[in-house]
């Protein structure tokens, strides 16, 4: 396609205006065909400023119209980079002219899309300001003024870059566009001492850029060049370090600047240290949370806008400003970007810097629906083109219409439309629908009136305002809006409305901050539902919500109510975040993010029934699994930095207690041993070598602190190290050899009860193999001892001793409840030599190893799924021992629906009477019948 001639590509051709001096321009390309004679006369006739530019270059112009257009563009730049700092500026205007004339002939005639007109334009302004850069820093090179910096460092502009702001950086540029540069130095390749000599040169840089590129002379000008979007412009050089860039953005960027960096990229001078500062505006541009206030922000500077131009009311045509005005092409750019704002943090498939590309990527991940991205795109596509027209006209950097008939025809004609009643009602209609589409978005609803309410509500609601959550302006205006909705749902949704607004009342007051979570809220009411649910339903959720609001975000991401994808899928999703989270910390604050988003989705899913207690508890050992597995190698790489790779064949993390059967709940800890095997090695070899046991024993710390540490997202679990073999007393890591050793000659019963519960997590897949066999051996060489039962029933009694049942409800410790069911289980699996680690599988060992009945065997299996559900029913409401009174009405209903009981006093008896059976038939297990 490429390679095809400019007139074969031909689609469409502008209706002369001026035909007369149309006619005589095109005569000068009596050459070239017909079809392009008529596309040059067509656009003579309705441009004056292309006319004159067409006259003046015809002898340049008329061979390279003959050929292909993208072999003019090159040819038209072609000389630029040998052209001296002398004649730059000249040879840049007729780059300009001839640029100019090409793109307009490509763009009316219908052989370029807007994409590859815009590039084009953006291509030379590329081009300019990289040759103009390299040469003024080269010239201040030559004259000393830059420190330390030699012939060679003009390549690289000596640490200077201009960022490409705007519609430049997304290549974009308009037919008569401005450019929007930010200029900055890398202030690190100079010494302290240098950097204020070296900063007034890259001012002066700047400066004489900006004149060599919009100084108009005889030959006209290259670019307008707007240096405004720095930082604080009002009060900062032209120039600045990037050091202070930073820091100014990291203490006062405001929502616009965020979105302008959406575009921005270097196009001029050190490319390299103009990436990596972008790199560092990452967090400022993309938020890790849904950023919903940037709608706010986004409204507010739409509204400015409009009024400081004076563009409310009615939309019509004459005067209408087509970028700024309603419907215009601002308002298509500010629904991308904002979209992009709220959600490119969390997913940076979103962060494309073209208003089509990002219409599409958000389309194709739901963020838009398809035919509103489709037709936005219609709309911005027919907009882009008519501004190109009017500007076209006399090179006059204008989005404004014409006001007069006369000039609203012209602009049809360059459209190709000769019918102006015609052309102007679909434009207005376009207008019009471009408002629509982009204004519901933006515009705030409207508040609904509130409930009436009790006398004790009324006292609850008017404490609000004194929350933390509720201190600021704009907090109370976003939660006024969205506070009737709450309180009408609370009150048609809870079994006892006071009740889940106390509730809520505890929500609200354990938030320490309200803008984000709130305009969450107004921009996704289904949330408020789901908020109400668990304020109704789950006291200990809501608690941990307060305290984590930025779980909600994965609620909008469209898979939260998906079916669970298991833990393979769980890993390629952690891995891939933990790829592109950055350096160590970062990793260890996107566990933590991960693992909280996950884990609320479970709670939910539990919570409404979607999941039962079984479900959820291998749901959350996946995660605890794969957060764990997928750390491990990040703590290792960061540990030997310092110290050296692990010795050998390094360590593996077992999982042990719940963790490895698979079995865990909403609160749980995670119990972890680490066995190492150093194949001989004595220590590390790195810049602080460590001996072997040393080495090992400061890497198993080094996890415990990954995993344990409070970050700014909290901490991932807490971590029981007691376990390992000798437990407090013995080292945190052991080698598989001493591992082995101490199981088969000094471990207890309990040791090796525990070990049947024991699975590989993280490490080497030989060593992990070789671990499980040692295991396995251990259970085969020790299970048949006389001592196993008489040592669990001391055991047991031990416990029963030292902890009695929390309360009435109590499912895990006491007679006949989760821990001795569990016990029995693992004496089961260990007196057979069997691998099986998780409950059910060990408690179908007992009737086939003539342990217990086939019908004590059922009624075990059958209490461990009742007390289950209890327990993790219980742990997912409250995170206190289990309360009815205090769970509600709502929590009641969930426990009960849980474990299908009809009231509170079906379950007690049912408790009851599972646990003396359970009781009974681990007393006859045990002998003690």
């Amino acid at each position: 396609m490429t390679q095809m001639s400019f007139a074969a590509r031909l689609t469409r051709s502008p209706i002369a205006f001026e035909r007369a001096r149309g006619a005589d321009v095109a005569a000068l390309y009596s050459d070239l065909p017909p079809e392009m004679r008529d596309l040059i006369a067509g656009t003579a006739g309705c441009s004056p400023f292309l006319a004159g530019v067409m006259t003046r270059e015809a002898e340049w112009l008329a061979p390279a119209l003959a050929g292909a257009p993208e072999a003019a563009l090159s040819a038209a730049l072609a000389d630029l980079p040998e052209t001296p700092l002398d004649t730059l500026g000249e040879a840049l205007r007729a780059a300009k002219r001839r640029v100019a004339a090409l793109t307009a002939l490509a763009d009316l005639g219908g052989v370029w899309p807007l994409e590859a007109v815009t590039g084009a334009l953006t291509r030379l302004a590329d081009t300019a300001v990289d040759l103009s850069i390299r040469r003024l820093v080269a010239e201040e090179i030559r004259r000393g003024k830059i420190p330390g910096a030699g012939p060679e460092d003009a390549e690289t502009a000596a640490g200077m870059v201009a960022l490409a702001m705007g519609k430049m950086g997304a290549g974009e540029l308009n037919y008569s566009s401005d450019i929007d540069l930010i200029c900055l130095f890398d202030e690190t390749r100079y010494a302290p001492d240098d950097r204020m000599d070296a900063r007034a040169a890259f001012i002066r840089v700047a400066r004489k850029m900006t004149a060599l590129l919009s100084d108009v002379t005889a030959g006209g000008y290259v670019f307008r060049t707007d240096l405004r979007l720095r930082p604080d412009a009002s009060v900062t050089p032209v120039c600045i370090s990037m050091g202070a860039a930073e820091q100014y953005y990291e203490a006062e960027g405001r929502t616009w600047e965020r979105a302008a960096y959406i575009k921005a990229r270097p196009c001029g001078g050190d490319l390299a240290a103009g990436a990596g500062f972008l790199r560092t505006l990452t967090p400022f541009v993309w938020r890790k949370h849904l950023d919903f206030a940037a709608i706010q922000d986004a409204h507010d500077m739409r509204l400015r806008i409009r009024d400081h131009k004076g563009l409310n009311g009615p939309i019509s045509l004459p005067g209408h400003n087509m970028k700024l005005g309603q419907g215009g092409i601002r308002e298509i750019e500010f629904f991308t970007q904002t979209r992009q704002l709220i959600a490119g943090g969390r997913d940076p498939g979103l962060r494309d810097p073209t208003t089509v590309g990002g219409l599409a990527k958000l389309a194709a991940r739901d963020w838009v629906p398809l035919a509103v991205a489709r037709e936005l795109t219609e709309h911005y596509r027919e907009h882009r083109e008519i501004e190109h027209r009017i500007q076209m006209v006399n090179d006059a950097q204008t989005q404004l219409l014409p006001t007069s008939p006369e000039g609203l025809a012209r602009i049809a004609a360059m459209m190709g439309e000769g019918d102006l009643a015609a052309w102007s009602a679909r434009l207005i209609g376009r207008l019009s629908r471009v408002e629509a589409l982009t204004g519901d978005f933006f515009a705030p609803g409207e508040a609904a009136a509130r409930p009436e309410l009790s006398t004790a509500a009324e006292g609850v609601v008017a404490g609000w305002r004194s929350y933390p959550c509720l201190r600021s302006d704009r907090a109370q205006a976003i939660f006024g809006r969205i506070e009737p909705e709450i309180l009408h749902r609370l009150q048609e949704a809870a079994a006892d409305p006071d009740e889940a607004l106390r509730q809520f009342d505890r929500f609200l007051k354990g938030l320490p901050a309200g803008v984000q979570l709130f305009s969450l809220f107004d921009a996704n009411p289904q949330l408020i539902d789901l908020i109400v649910d668990i304020c109704a339903t789950a006291p200990g959720l809501a608690s941990y919500l307060s305290r984590n609001s930025g779980v909600l975000d994965a609620v909008i991401g469209g898979a939260f109510f998906a079916p669970w994808p298991g833990a393979e899928a769980l890993r390629k999703g952690f891995d891939a975040e933990l790829d592109v989270a950055g350096d160590y910390e970062k990793k260890l604050d996107m566990a933590r993010r991960w693992s909280k988003e996950l884990k609320f989705r479970v709670g939910v899913h539990h919570l409404r029934g979607l999941i039962d207690a079984g479900e959820a508890a291998r749901a959350y050992a996946d995660i605890a699994g794969v957060a764990v597995a997928g750390l491990w190698p990040a703590v290792v790489a960061e540990f030997a930095r310092k110290h050296g790779a692990p010795p050998g064949r390094g360590a593996a993390v077992l999982g042990m207690g719940s963790l490895g059967a698979e079995r865990l709940n909403a609160a749980s800890d995670l119990d972890l041993i680490v066995i190492y095997d150093a194949a001989g090695a004595e220590a590390s070899e790195g810049p602080k070598p460590l001996a072997t046991r040393t080495y090992f024993a400061r890497l198993t710390q080094a996890l415990i602190t990954a995993l344990t540490a409070p970050m700014p997202e909290g901490r991932l679990y807490e971590v029981d190290m007691r376990l390992r073999p000798s437990g407090k007393q013995g080292p945190v890591a052991v080698s598989l050899e001493s591992f082995r050793d101490y199981q088969m000659t000094e471990a207890w019963t309990w040791e090796h009860l525990a070990l049947t519960r024991a699975r590989g997590i993280a490490g080497d897949p030989g060593l992990l193999a070789d671990i499980e066999t040692a295991r396995v051996e251990v259970l085969v060489a020790k299970g048949g001892a006389a001592r196993v039962m008489p040592d669990l029933a001391e055991m047991r009694a031990r416990i029963f001793a030292a902890k009695a049942p929390d309360g009435a409800w109590e499912a895990k410790i006491g007679p006949g409840r989760l821990q001795d069911l569990e016990l029995l289980a693992q004496s089961f699996a260990l007196r057979a030599g069997a691998p099986a680690r998780r409950v059910e599988a060990q408690l179908r060992i007992g009737p086939r190893a003539g342990f217990v009945s086939p019908e004590e065997a059922e009624t075990l299996a059958s209490a461990y799924r009742f007390l289950w559900r209890l327990q993790a029913g219980g742990r997912l409401l409250t995170e206190k021992p289990l309360d009815m009174e205090a769970i509600g009405a709502g929590g009641r209903a969930f426990l009960l629906r849980e474990v299908d009981a009809e009231s509170l006093e079906a379950l007690a008896a049912r408790l009851a009477e599972v646990t003396g059976s359970v009781a009974a038939v681990v007393n006859r297990a045990l002998g003690e019948a």
